[in-house]
């Protein structure tokens, strides 16, 4: 067994594909399902279920996935661990973050790649329970989302802030000559809002019940581009962070707050407590500590 192998079963997991796992690994398909059918004489088990093209993992596959991970975020540590050493940060650093966070996690890239240049970034939208998933799994190194019933014991958090909502609208199509808006003004506007389900829309949805409106979104995404798309589009306004952003993306979009509106719980960048964790994901942690201590 080598790493290699390895690499080629989480690019499979990734991309669900063979071809594209392939041209993910710089291999050829024959040589990629060769090395795959290596690993599994070597550890006598099957784990990829294959037909005309692939069909998922066996349960023995799920399971050997899990450490492949492990295995790979070992080795990354390790070579960041000894760049740390010789006082470097370098690697990759991934970074999990939930749609429309109430903090532009691009203030912490910033502040991460100006300090080391030689850092690269993956960052990845997913839900607050994939966050934690894929912490616990190794799978990203710091996670930024909402800390409401989070396992302190598993996990260490840093607040970044609390998420205060406004109405993204595009000047060209909305006015408000107000400088805040109601819960009932806004119910009163076609909207565009994350999928339901999301925290982020799950708070809305809270204030609008809380105060008895009901309205119909005239969209709904899980993908913020979308919502940003069919704001500049003029089919409708969408509620989000008021300090995402986003709004500073166009020229034609603007931000109005809404009146006492938050979501149900603040905003933190989470770390995993256990062992083994990168040295690279503690030192950003730190100076992630180090940024709000100063700015706040």
């Amino acid at each position: 067994m080598d790493i290699k192998q390895l690499k080629f079963l989480i690019a499979l997991d990734e991309t669900r594909h063979f071809g594209q796992a392939a041209a993910r690994c710089h291999v050829t398909q024959p040589t990629l399902s060769m090395r795959l059918r290596n690993l599994e004489e070597e550890l006598g088990l099957e784990l990829v279920r294959r037909g005309q093209r692939f069909e998922g993992f066996t349960e023995a596959g799920q399971r050997v996935l899990v450490w492949a991970h492990s295995l790979l975020a070992a080795q990354d540590g390790l070579y960041a661990e000894a760049a740390a050493c010789r006082g470097q940060l370098v690697g990759t650093l991934r970074l999990g973050v939930v749609p429309l966070a109430g903090f532009d996690p691009m203030r912490l890239i910033a502040l991460f790649a100006d300090a080391h240049p030689g850092l690269r970034f993956q960052l990845f939208a997913l839900s607050s329970e994939q966050i934690l998933e894929r912490l616990g799994r190794s799978q990203l190194d710091l996670g930024i989302s909402y800390l409401e019933r989070l396992d302190r014991e598993h996990f260490s958090s840093l607040e970044l802030a609390e998420t205060r909502m406004g109405l993204l609208h595009d000047r060209r199509h909305f006015t408000f000559t107000s400088p805040s808006l109601s819960w009932d003004a806004v119910a009163a506007l076609p909207l565009g809002l994350l999928s339901s389900g999301m925290h982020f829309r799950q708070s809305i949805d809270h204030a609008l019940r809380s105060r008895g409106l009901a309205p119909q979104p005239r969209l709904e995404s899980d993908a913020v581009h979308q919502l940003l798309q069919a704001t500049s589009a003029g089919l409708c306004c969408a509620v989000i962070p008021l300090d995402s952003g986003l709004d500073g993306l166009s020229a034609d979009l603007a931000l109005t707050p809404i009146d006492d509106a938050h979501t149900l719980a603040p905003l933190g960048l989470i770390l995993r407590r256990s062992v083994p964790r990168s040295a690279l994901a503690e030192a950003c942690f730190d100076e992630a500590r180090r940024l709000l201590t100063e700015t706040r």
